[in-house]
C-alpha cells in the first residue's frame, strides 16, 4: 500500500489551499485553553463534548481522494456522532509545498511519507499528540498503539503524526494481516493448461508459451508498470519478497537485493519471455489506470500483482463480467535457493500519516476525531458501517455484513464505494480489524488470493526508514541511483540478448561505485542499528 502521490499543481488547488485555515493564529501546547467539558480518562471526550457545528478543514495529499462528507454511510455517522463537518481539500506534492510555504495551514494534514522533510519538520507546524490528548482526551492513550507512537517519536521526544495501517510485531505474530501481493492467473486459463507448475524459469516460459497458443487474445504475463522517481512497480522489492530474498546479509548488514542471484535469474527469465512476445511493450508505458482497466477486462493471462486491496475493485469488476475468468493466486515463480516467500505488508510506519496543525481552529474536536477513528467504534464504522444498517453482530459477537451490502460489493463495486465507502475512509485503518472482528468472506474476487497469502507475511521493521535524510548529499545520490535502477531494470527485461543483459548489470554496478553508494550503505546500516534498538532486537 505504500505509494508516492505526485501530479501537477493546479491554480484552483492553490486557491483552495490558501483559504483553508479556519484560524490564522498559531497555537502551542503551552497556551491551550482548558477543556470545555469534564475530562475522564475512561470516557472518550466526543461522548461528553456538547459543542455543535464544529467545522474542520482536512488537507489530503492525494488528488484522487473522495472529498465528499456527510452523504455516504461512514461520514454521515461520523458527522452525527462528533457534531462535526469536515471540508476535504486534496492536492499533490506541489500543492503541499505551496501550503507550507504560505504558512496558512488547514486544521489537519495527511501526507504519504512519514520520513519526508515535512514530517521531520513537524515540530514547527503540528501539535504533539500525546500532550494534546492529555489536555483534552486521555482516552486516546487507550486506543492508540504505543509501539506506533514510539516509532514516530522525533528527536525532540514528541510524536506529531499517526499513521494508517501501522502493524505492530503483535499483529504479525497473531497472523491477522491479509497479504496484498501475489502471482495471479486467470482461473479458466490455469485449468485449461492443466494447472501447470510455474516455479522454475523453464516451466514458467513453457506455460506462457502454451497460454499464448491457446489464448491468443490475452497477454500471457504482466506486472504493475514503472512509475516516477525510481518506482519499479510490482517487479522490484515486492517480487523480491515473493522470492524470499533476504533483507540483511550474513553479517546482519543491509543487503542489496537488486543484485541477488536468484532475483536476477528471474529477471533474465522475464527478458526471455519478452523476447518471445509473452510480455507486451505496453506494460512499460501503461499507467495504473490503464493496467487496472485491462485487469477488469481479463486481458492478462497472468499477473504479478501488488496492492491487491487497491486492485480489488478491478478484480471484482472482472468477476462480475465473467465469473469463469476470475484471477486466482498460485505459487508461481520460486527462489532457486529454496527460500519461501516473505511477503510484506505495511509495517510500523504504515501508509499515510495524519497531523493536527498548530493552526487548528478547534484542537479539542481534532484530537477527539483521532480518538474516535482509532477506537473500536470508529474501526467498526469504517470497516463494517453502521450496526443494523449495513451489518449485525452474530452469535459469536462478530460483525456480518448484510446480504444487500455484499451483493452490491460483488455486482456494482463503484456504487458500493460511493454509497457505503467501507474500506475507503482509511486514515486510521488497520489491516487486521476485519479479520479479527468480522466473519465476512472477502469479496469473490480477492477471497482466494488473500487465503493464499496466509502464513507468508514477515515483518521488515528492520529496514523501515533507513534511507538518508532528505536534503543530504547521500539522499541526492540515492535519487539518481533509484532512477538509474528503474531505467536499468526496464532495459534488462527488454534486452535483445544475454550479452546486453549482462552489460546493463555491469554498468549499474559501476554507477553505484561512482555515485557515492557506499556512503548510502553506511547510513542504512547505522539506521538499521537504530531500528534494532527501538525494537529491542
Amino acid at each position: 500500500m505504500k505509494k508516492k502521490v505526485l501530479g501537477f499543481m493546479s491554480i484552483i488547488g492553490v486557491v483552495m489551499i490558501a483559504g483553508c485555515s479556519s484560524s490564522g493564529a498559531e497555537v502551542s501546547i503551552e497556551d491551550l485553553e482548558e477543556a470545555r467539558y469534564e475530562i475522564d480518562p475512561n470516557t472518550p471526550a466526543w461522548q461528553v463534548d456538547d459543542e455543535e457545528n464544529v467545522e474542520l478543514t482536512w488537507y489530503v495529499n492525494a488528488e484522487w481522494f473522495d472529498r465528499g462528507f456527510g452523504e455516504d454511510v461512514i461520514t454521515k455517522k461520523l458527522k452525527e456522532d462528533l457534531n462535526l463537518d469536515i471540508t476535504f481539500v486534496t492536492g499533490d506534492d506541489s500543492n503541499l509545498n505551496t501550503l507550507f510555504s504560505g504558512g496558512d495551514l488547514p486544521d489537519l494534514i495527511t501526507i504519504f511519507d512519514g520520513q519526508s522533510q515535512a514530517a521531520l519538520r513537524a515540530p514547527t507546524w503540528a501539535l504533539p499528540l500525546r500532550e494534546l490528548a492529555d489536555q483534552y482526551d486521555p482516552y486516546f492513550h487507550q486506543v492508540a498503539q504505543e509501539q506506533t507512537l514510539d516509532w514516530y517519536q522525533l528527536e525532540d521526544g514528541f510524536t506529531y503524526g499517526y499513521p494508517s495501517y501501522s502493524n505492530t510485531i503483535d499483529d504479525y505474530q497473531a497472523d491477522i494481516i491479509p497479504g496484498s501481493d501475489a502471482f495471479i492467473i486467470r482461473e479458466d486459463i490455469y485449468e485449461a493448461l492443466g494447472e501447470p507448475d510455474l516455479s522454475t524459469p523453464e516451466q514458467f516460459i513453457n506455460s506462457l508459451q502454451q497460454m499464448k497458443e491457446a489464448f491468443p487474445d490475452v497477454v500471457p504475463f504482466a506486472f504493475r508498470g514503472f512509475g516516477s522517481d525510481g518506482d519499479v512497480g510490482s517487479i522490484g522489492d515486492t517480487f523480491q519478497n515473493h522470492l524470499g530474498v533476504p533483507i540483511a546479509d550474513e553479517n546482519s548488514d543491509w543487503y542489496n537485493r537488486n543484485l541477488d542471484d536468484s532475483y536476477l535469474e528471474w529477471i533474465r527469465t522475464f527478458n526471455e519471455a519478452y523476447q518471445l512476445g509473452l510480455i507486451s511493450d505496453d506494460n512499460f508505458s501503461d499507467d495504473n489506470t490503464v493496467f487496472e482497466e485491462k485487469v477488469e477486462r481479463g486481458q492478462y493471462g497472468s499477473v504479478f500483482a501488488s496492492g491487491i486491496a487497491q486492485l480489488s475493485g478491478s478484480l471484482q469488476t472482472n468477476v462480475a463480467r465473467d465469473p469463469d475468468q476470475r484471477y486466482i493466486a498460485v505459487d508461481g515463480p520460486k527462489n532457486s535457493n529454496g527460500n519461501e516467500p516473505t511477503l510484506n505488508q505495511a509495517g510500523l510506519s504504515g501508509w499515510t500519516v495524519t497531523y493536527i496543525t498548530n493552526k487548528v481552529s478547534d484542537p479539542q474536536k481534532a484530537i477527539q476525531l483521532f480518538t474516535y477513528l482509532l477506537s473500536d467504534e470508529g474501526q467498526y464504522l469504517t470497516t463494517f458501517g453502521v450496526e443494523g444498517e449495513t451489518f449485525d453482530f452474530n452469535e459469536n459477537g462478530k460483525a456480518v455484513l448484510h446480504e444487500d451490502v455484499l451483493q452490491m460489493r460483488n455486482d456494482n463495486p463503484e456504487e458500493y464505494k460511493k454509497s457505503y465507502r467501507l474500506g475507503e475512509f482509511w486514515f486510521f485503518g488497520h489491516d487486521g480489524f476485519a479479520l479479527e472482528h468480522g466473519e465476512n468472506e472477502a469479496s469473490v474476487a480477492v477471497d482466494q488470493i488473500q487465503k493464499w497469502t496466509k502464513g507468508k507475511l514477515k515483518p521488515q521493521f528492520l529496514i523501515e526508514n533507513i534511507n538518508p535524510d532528505q536534503g543530504t548529499a547521500e539522499a541526492r545520490s540515492l535519487v539518481n541511483i533509484d532512477s538509474t535502477w528503474a531505467t536499468t531494470l526496464a532495459s534488462m527485461i527488454r534486452a535483445k540478448d544475454d550479452r546486453e543483459f549482462d552489460r546493463l548489470i555491469d554498468e549499474y554496478e559501476t554507477f553505484l561505485e561512482t555515485n557515492n553508494f557506499a556512503a548510502v550503505e553506511v547510513i542504512r546500516n547505522e539506521k538499521m542499528n537504530e531500528n534494532r534498538e527501538k525494537l529491542g532486537l
